[in-house]
């Protein structure tokens, strides 16, 4: 008889659990059973382990052999698991020792031949071992930078069974080559990337898309720079060619970087999608999404069989969510934005259990007027009928546009305009260290608080911790009255309000500064200047 543990990983959502790997062998009828809840890709393991010792020099052992995955109750899959299996399996056996593996994290899958393959989640997957303590794991090589993010753990990455055997009973380990695709993004998810960025792509070549290349535009400049200064959401209308698309693709090089924890959990939820671009480990940079109109419920949200998988929502976490053509999307998956809008994440309840993702991005809808674009436009030409726009406007219902804090109307680029903006239009940079300075000047005003921007502040606090300026909140008072606010619309205009302030520099938001916000929320004019706020 024979008995050896070790442990390993399963993620819930982007939390890991630990598990613990334990192998009994006993006299019988050889036969090898799992048991602890493992789903159909863990439950095939018993084929690619046994194939993976075989195929090794190793001998499998005719014994009645029982795998068991603790805690039992918590659901497992993935094909993570094959290295601990087979190394546990190999020290009931005696092949090594059981107290060598019995601290050590393993983590990776197995080929029939042998090799070590790698698999996602490897970054919360280890972050999750290194808060229980473990201080020694095992990956597949190609995911070594990745598991070395998280300090405090020391990380061996392994190319083959044949090599952790070797290092494990202090033998010359033998040289392998990377298996065939080891690190290839997940082609299922390449539909989320950029377009034209590449397989697995989710980010924006901020030095190819510069915000001196649009021409003109004026208000929706001004609009995306409160967007990135406060965080707040925007919705671009106007027809098509107008640049929504143009301005959208810039709005994530105007952000700040990543901090180091925002990093940790952007890499966290892209290395649990199969995202990690290649050869980047870690990501310091705001991503960005855009799906097809043509997306479902589940690859917005987040879902899957089984326990759901992040979604887009969860992909753009501390990024942007580009939705263009937004009312062509299915009325289902625009009404699921509306709980992560408000919460910052997304609650995703199976049979299998129940995942919170992370889910706290920057959307951008862009629409046209009507379904074949002009109507409103000055060459006319509109073939729309009164109810038709009426029914496409109506898919981008209230409640969801009561949570999008600017709404901007994009007009065509005149041929004046398109002449005289070379070298004139203010750059990427240039603005984007105006929003820096309004996002640190909310920081230092938020420094006591659980948050961090102008959008994540409740309403109720601004307006009891946080006074306007006197006689500042009367028109946004008059427009709720009138009922052209709702309460959160008000509450949005506030936010709105103070994030116009720090990009001025002011200490609290005046009348010029409210008057500002109701136009960016309402579309009607106040008076108001419609200028970059670096011309105000």
């Amino acid at each position: 008889m024979g008995f050896a543990r070790t442990c390993s990983v399963t993620l819930l959502g982007v939390e890991g659990v630990v598990v613990e790997v334990q192998a009994d062998l006993e006299p019988g009828v050889a036969a090898f059973t799992l048991v602890g809840l493992p789903d159909k890709s863990l439950t095939e393991s018993r084929d690619r382990v046994r194939a993976a010792i075989v195929n090794s020099g190793e001998v499998w052992p005719q014994k009645k052999l029982t795998v068991g995955l603790s805690p039992a109750s918590v659901p497992k899959g993935g094909s993570g698991f094959d290295l601990a299996v087979a190394c546990a399996v190999l020290a009931a056996n005696e092949r090594i020792a059981p107290e060598d593996i019995a601290d050590l994290m393993m983590i990776g899958e197995l080929g029939l031949d042998g090799r070590v393959r790698p698999v996602r989640g490897v970054l919360p997957a280890v972050l999750a071992a290194a808060e229980a303590g473990y201080r020694h794991v095992v990956v597949p090589d190609r995911t070594t930078a990745e598991a070395s993010l998280v300090p405090g753990v020391s990380v061996l990455g392994v190319r083959s069974l044949r090599q952790l055997i070797a290092l494990l009973n202090d033998e010359l380990a033998p040289e392998e080559d990377d298996a065939p695709g080891d690190g290839r993004p997940d082609p299922m998810l390449a539909g989320l990337a950029v377009p034209g960025a590449g397989i697995g792509a989710g980010f924006a070549d901020s030095a190819a898309s510069d915000l001196s290349d649009v021409a003109g535009q004026g208000a929706a400049r001004m609009a995306l720079e409160v967007a990135a200064a406060g965080g707040h959401h925007i919705y671009l209308k106007g027809p098509p060619g107008a640049g929504k698309t143009m301005l959208a693709e810039r709005l994530s090089g105007l952000l700040p970087p990543l901090t180091r924890q925002e990093s940790l959990e952007v890499t966290a939820v892209h290395s649990v999608a199969g995202m990690l671009p290649p050869g980047k480990p870690m990501v310091d940079i705001p991503p960005y999404c855009a799906p097809h109109h043509s997306a479902t419920m589940q690859s917005l949200v987040g879902g899957g069989n089984g326990l759901p998988r992040p979604g887009a929502v969860s992909l753009s976490h501390k990024g942007v969510l580009f939705l263009d053509e937004a009312p062509e999307f299915s009325g289902q998956a625009l009404e699921a934005l509306r709980q992560p809008l408000e919460s910052g994440h997304v609650v995703i309840a199976r049979s299998a259990g129940v995942v919170r993702l992370p889910a706290r991005f920057l959307l951008v809808l862009a629409a046209n007027p009507c379904p074949c674009g002009r109507h409103g436009s000055l060459g006319g030409g509109c073939d729309c009928t009164a109810s038709m726009i009426r029914r496409y406007q109506a898919r981008l219902s209230g409640p969801l546009l009561d949570r999008v804090d600017l709404r901007v109307d994009v007009e065509p680029v005149s041929r004046s305009e398109l002449i005289r903006h070379v070298g004139e239009s203010e750059s990427t940079r240039t603005v984007a260290a105006r929003v820096r300075e309004a996002r640190e000047r909310a920081a230092a005003r938020y420094r006591d608080t659980p948050w961090r921007t102008n959008s994540e502040v409740p309403g109720h606090e601004l307006r009891t911790r946080w006074p306007m300026s006197p006689g500042a909140m009367r028109p946004a008072e008059q427009d709720m009255e009138r009922g052209l606010l709702t309460a959160r619309g008000l509450d949005r205009v506030l936010r709105v309000a103070w994030t116009v302030a720090d990009l001025a520099a002011h200490d609290r938001p005046d009348g010029v500064d409210m008057a500002r916000a109701l136009e960016l929320r309402t579309g009607v004019r106040r008076g108001v200047a419609t200028l970059a706020m670096g011309e105000i």
